[in-house]
């Protein structure tokens, strides 16, 4: 495993690193508290030392799993979780700092653990990037003992601009991959600036990037990739990272032909995604314990060249970016 410095938490973090959304089950399938229980142990076994969990994730059940595992290890083992999502309707009004201290402090129950590393504002709407009061609950929170470190987890790019700007926010999630490029513009520059760690979630386009589905592929009713297509849920950028999916399926294809040598392009998405020195980590998830092989495999194979570098670029000049970048 190799090893990464996450902006100023001054954590030390597997570059593969571990997120937990389907973590015990697929997207829409179950919880399954004895997979997860696997899963997790394995991860940290080979080397993984930095998993993203949320309040939202399974009721709770995913942030006990987490904490159950860790309480549980020797491994310094950093836990990161989100909150905010609870908020029903998701709109600005709902974020007081009296909703936001329960979220923290139900978390530290759920883990089991006296302090939160990393406690992140969980995609809130754009408004609430423009309320210092709630960033500065944090402050309060790390007074307290209760958090380590605040950090962001975003749709945009501007809401990350924006975010970073409060001095502290220490880390930000952000979708970033072959077919969402834009972070890697303005937004990078400044998180570099400001050493704000970045933590890469959706890197394989919700399994697009794999090059695993085809236009036959089917998934279940309760599959984000089934009923969230258009943003009927939640935002459309979460599935798929916003692509439309036939438009994806061709750029794979494009994708395959320039790594013939690949069946599972998994590992060669999160290479690209490691060129990019500013990023701290990547999260990809996992709902069974071969996909943590494969997640690692991106650590194995060579240096993409420079060659290589291009055609992906050309591949989303040409196809993805008119559908994907001005969005967010």
């Amino acid at each position: 495993m190799n090893y990464r410095k996450l902006g100023k938490t001054g954590f030390e973090v597997s570059e593969i690193s571990l997120g937990t959304w389907q973590v015990g089950g697929k997207w829409g399938s179950g919880f399954d508290a004895n997979l997860a229980d696997r899963i997790i142990n394995e991860a940290i076994d080979l080397g993984i030392n930095f998993i993203d969990t949320a309040d939202v994730y399974e009721a709770g059940a995913s942030e006990a799993a987490v904490g159950k595992v860790i309480r549980s290890r020797k491994e310094k083992i950093y836990i990161a979780t989100k909150c905010g999502r609870q908020i029903n309707p998701h709109i600005a009004e709902r974020y007081t700092t009296k909703a936001l201290r329960k979220f923290v402090e139900d978390s530290l129950k759920n883990t089991g653990l006296d302090c939160l590393d990393l406690i992140q504002l969980h995609c809130p709407p754009t408004e609430v990037y423009y309320n210092p009061e709630i960033f500065e609950l944090f402050d309060r929170l790390k007074d307290e003992g209760k958090i380590k470190n605040l950090g962001i987890s975003v749709e945009k790019v501007e809401e990350a601009l924006k975010g970073i700007e409060y001095p502290n926010v220490s880390t930000v999630q952000i979708i970033f991959n072959m077919f969402r490029q834009r972070p890697a513009e303005l937004f990078f520059e400044q998180a570099k600036k400001r050493n704000v760690g970045v933590i890469v979630r959706v890197p394989l386009a919700s399994g697009l990037l794999t090059g695993k589905f085809s236009k036959e592929t089917r998934f279940g009713k309760d599959d984000h990739r089934f009923f969230n297509r258009e943003g009927n849920a939640f935002d459309k950028g979460e599935t798929f990272s916003g692509v439309p999916f036939e438009l994806g399926l061709n750029a794979v294809e494009d994708l395959k032909a320039l790594f013939p040598d690949y069946q599972n392009l998994a590992p060669i998405a999160l290479k690209w995604i490691l060129s990019f020195q500013e990023v701290g980590c990547i999260i990809p998830g996992a709902s069974k314990q071969e996909h943590l092989h494969s997640n690692l495999e991106a650590l194995k194979i060579p240096e993409l060249s420079i060659e290589q570098l291009k055609a992906i670029d050309a591949i989303y000049q040409n196809q993805i970016k008119q559908h994907v970048h001005h969005h967010w």
